[in-house]
């Protein structure tokens, strides 16, 4: 599998992305924001972590304008496979490419931390190596990861299953973390080819670092 990541100004979770992808296997090459084009021949592009201009005006809302952004809508638009990642998630919100909105988190500080998630839906390229229910351990980091949306948008995510992950305790009950709508923590697109979440699987891949549940999500895309 060959996988472009994007780097924006800012950007500071690339070479994690860059080394868990090249852990399991797969060829990687670093996208600069103000490429036109995307490398031939990819199965996926990431768009990680960080802090894409400074989180200047809103997280991800300038990243969103790069010249790499228009390539990501045509090659998502053509079916291809995207994953943010925390600012990448914030990203892909902005650029119109998921549903929904990334506020400040509802006590007003950075959380960084392990968090227990639960696997809501299973039938996408991102999460069929999971089973539903399942509690997954993998870090977070992030000041503006309070996930949004109105009361009409949350039915048609559940309706169409695009809730893929919520944050919750180690039996599975759903927590607040950040104030996020439904304790979301990631989500896809209607098609189920564009994926965001918060958490930071490429953080999750060795146990000495305190957990392997992040390999598991990466490989999903593999199938």
């Amino acid at each position: 599998m060959k996988v472009a990541i994007l780097r924006f100004p800012g950007t500071n979770c690339e070479f994690d992305t860059k080394y868990a992808f090249e852990k399991l296997g797969h060829t990687t090459e670093i996208v600069w924001h103000e490429e036109k084009t995307l490398p031939e021949g990819i199965d996926l592009v990431v768009v990680p972590g960080g802090f894409s201009y400074g989180d200047y005006l809103r997280s991800g809302s300038i990243a969103r304008f790069s010249p790499v952004m228009q390539a990501v809508k045509i090659y998502a638009d053509q079916g291809g496979k995207v994953l943010g990642i925390c600012n990448g998630f914030q990203i892909l919100t902005e650029a119109g490419l998921l549903p929904g909105a990334l506020k400040r988190n509802n006590n007003l500080h950075f959380i960084s931390k392990y968090q227990k998630l639960c696997v809501v839906n299973t039938d996408n390229a991102f999460l069929n190596r999971c089973n539903k229910g399942e509690v997954l351990n993998i870090p977070i980091a992030h000041a503006d990861g309070n996930y949004y949306i109105d009361d009409a948008g949350l039915k048609q995510l559940e309706e169409n299953k695009q809730i893929l992950l919520r944050y919750c305790d180690k039996k599975g009950n759903p927590v607040v973390v950040n104030g996020s709508v439904s304790s979301i923590a990631g989500i896809c697109n209607k098609t189920k080819n564009v994926f965001g979440l918060m958490p930071h699987p490429e953080r999750a891949l060795e146990s000495i670092l305190g957990s392997e549940d992040g390999i598991k999500m990466l490989k999903g895309f593999e199938s």
